[in-house]
């Protein structure tokens, strides 16, 4: 284990601990959404260290077995042999999972998704593929499984999709879908091509996890500046006298908000924060949308040809998938929904990926 993996072991322990400790107090007891938060955050934890006893106790008994190696009698160091062997195949096994389980994760893996399929270069070729990648994905989905809903459609003048968008829901789909994002290009012979020539076509795939609702945006007090002063305009005998108006600056974004509607300052204060709160949730709202919006004109490039993360060539049988060098003879198989066989080695190799970065 790498010793920054282990420093990243030690550090769960201890929160870990300190966790146990904090649930225990009455007073974070007695606060529920104190109390609800530390509860999550354990259970996040937990199975890392009951991981690390198992760990612990493989490696105990590993070292007590090799010490038997050098006993007297032939009988017991065999013995030990088969012992060492099992326990290096369960530490193996333990820290492997201890590695899967401190992984980052995204917290859109467990979210819905939208499947948004366009033909690209190719014409009626194209849209004719988009037909087929959309059967591909339907099938899978109801191996799983998933619910399916089409959203939009717009048919190829010869069959197939100009543009197909349909929400999939279930148990981890965006999650299971997001590295099929991209230029998926297909290779083969045309129905209405009479000389048997290999076309080349291209469609491109974006996978986006549905947002979840924006949340009212928390407002911390010193992240506000409230200042009162005297109302203006009609107002009765409270006009200049009494410094009855609000207004406050919300310091991070510098959003202002002006509130002297009311005679009462408490009335004012309390119409100008609610309104803050409005503008400050429908800010996030406009950014999740833009950040949606970039993130599929990131996900499915130009849908050019030569912007490709998959090859689905017919004549030979084969896909291959240009990210990670994998190529599988089974076209066929894969296109009637079967497509774990691409997909588990994309998630290895992404997992891999996330380990190296988490040795570092």
């Amino acid at each position: 284990m790498k010793p920054s993996i282990a420093h990243k072991l030690a550090e769960v322990r201890d929160r870990h601990e300190e966790l146990t400790a904090l649930m225990g107090d009455p007073e974070i007891a007695a606060d529920a959404s104190r109390f609800t938060r530390l509860s999550q955050e354990y259970a996040e934890l937990d199975p890392v260290v009951r991981e690390l006893a198992k760990l612990e106790r493989a490696r105990r008994e590993l070292h007590d077995a090799e010490e038997l190696l050098d006993d007297d009698d032939p009988m017991m160091r065999e013995l030990a042999r088969e012992s060492r062997e099992a326990c290096a195949k369960v530490a193996d096994a333990v820290e492997s999972e201890i590695e899967r389980l401190l992984l980052p994760q995204d917290p859109a893996d467990a979210a819905p998704a939208f499947l948004e399929i366009r033909a690209g270069t190719g014409g009626d070729e194209a849209a004719l593929f988009a037909g087929t990648l959309l059967r591909m994905y339907l099938r899978y989905a109801e191996s799983r499984p998933w619910q399916v809903e089409i959203l939009s459609e717009r048919p190829g003048e010869v069959g197939g999709y100009k543009e197909v968008i349909v929400r999939i829901a279930g148990s981890g789909v965006y999650g299971t879908l997001k590295f099929e994002s991209g230029t998926h290009r297909v290779q083969r012979v045309p129905e209405t091509e009479s000389q048997g020539r290999i076309h080349t076509s291209a469609c491109t795939v974006a996978v986006l996890p549905e947002p979840t609702e924006v949340d009212e945006v928390a407002v911390a007090k010193e992240d506000l500046r409230i200042d009162t002063y005297r109302s203006s305009g009609a107002g009765g005998q409270h006009v200049n006298k009494t410094d009855s108006a609000v207004r406050i600056t919300h310091l991070p974004t510098g959003i202002v908000v002006e509130c002297q509607d009311e005679r009462s300052q408490h009335k004012n204060r309390a119409r100008a924060l609610a309104l803050l709160q409005a503008r400050l949730t429908d800010e996030a709202r406009r950014v999740q949308v833009a950040e949606r919006a970039a993130t599929r004109r990131n996900l499915v490039g130009s849908g050019d040809r030569s912007e490709r993360i998959r090859t689905y060539n017919f004549p030979q049988g084969r896909i291959t998938d240009h990210r990670i060098d994998l190529t599988v003879y089974a076209l066929e198989d894969i296109l009637e929904g079967n497509l774990d066989q691409v997909l588990e080695p994309l998630r290895r190799e992404h997992q891999a990926d996330l380990l190296a970065t988490l040795g570092e």
